[in-house]
């Protein structure tokens, strides 16, 4: 793109014009071999270095490139999870099983009553209910809020938790001896919120799967979950034959 082309004293500041002809390029693939490197930019575009810093970290925010002090920037390894449908399963494990760190920022962790929950997991409206919620990263990328519910007589022990960097699943079964081994869940393609989309560090062109799931330990539920997991970052793969195909339900959006 010719220096010309951005707009001085425009609508846009300059960092931001940069921005979107960056992300343009990079959608046509022009930056596969490798990524120019600061200087480089602002002598192609004739901007200053701190223009071209503040559109690298944008793009840096978004996990599109790596660049570090002293580093020269570079397109980012795409990182995607892949999960089986039809198995139980735990996000913690799934990222660690990439060879990635999966840690978590927990934004809550309390007792609460909820009806609604309550009403799915088969209990009074008013049972008290431990609740969690936590952004989960990979390699410190934002990669999902997860957001979990479970009964407090079942769980209490959960409070005392620090969930920085440990899974759900193994703390329940260490502490409360209950394993999820069974249970259901129902997935669809959503578009976040302006609040979900600062969490999970994406642009407003990337979708995001809403996963709900209803975990059971010997056929009683004992959590409900609801998962907000970037788009491009997770996919689910199924298992068929000709013999026995699988089992698909399709069923209505629900807002």
């Amino acid at each position: 793109m010719p220096a010309g082309t951005l707009v001085r004293n425009g609508a846009a500041p300059l960092w931001a014009q940069l921005l979107a002809d960056l992300r343009t390029r990079l959608d046509a693939h022009e930056f596969d071999a490798a990524f120019p490197g600061e200087l480089a930019l602002v002598a192609e575009y004739g901007v200053s270095r701190h223009t071209v810093r503040e559109a690298l970290r944008r793009l840096r925010d978004e996990g599109v490139v790596v660049a570090g002090r002293g580093r020269a920037p570079r397109l980012a390894a795409p990182m995607e999870i892949e999960q089986q449908l039809g198995a139980i399963y735990s996000l913690f494990s799934a990222v660690e099983g990439t060879g990635r760190v999966q840690r978590s920022v927990v934004h809550t962790l309390d007792v609460r009553a909820d009806g609604v929950v309550a009403a799915r997991l088969g209990r009074e409206e008013s049972t008290p209910l431990v609740h969690l919620e936590r952004l989960r990263l990979a390699d410190g990328e934002p990669l999902a809020v997860d957001r979990v519910w479970l009964p407090e007589d079942l769980a209490a022990a959960l409070l005392d938790v620090d969930f920085t960097h440990t899974g759900l699943y193994d703390e329940l079964a260490r502490l409360c001896g209950i394993r999820v081994a069974g249970g259901r869940e129902n997935i669809r393609a959503v578009i976040p919120t302006e609040e979900e989309r600062r969490l999970l560090g994406i642009g407003p062109g990337v979708a995001a799967l809403a996963i709900e799931r209803l975990g059971s330990s010997g056929g009683v539920p004992v959590e409900w979950r609801h998962t907000l997991v970037r788009g491009d970052r997770f996919t689910l793969t199924a298992q068929f034959s000709a013999r026995d195909g699988y089992q698909m339900e399709l069923g209505p959006n629900r807002p």
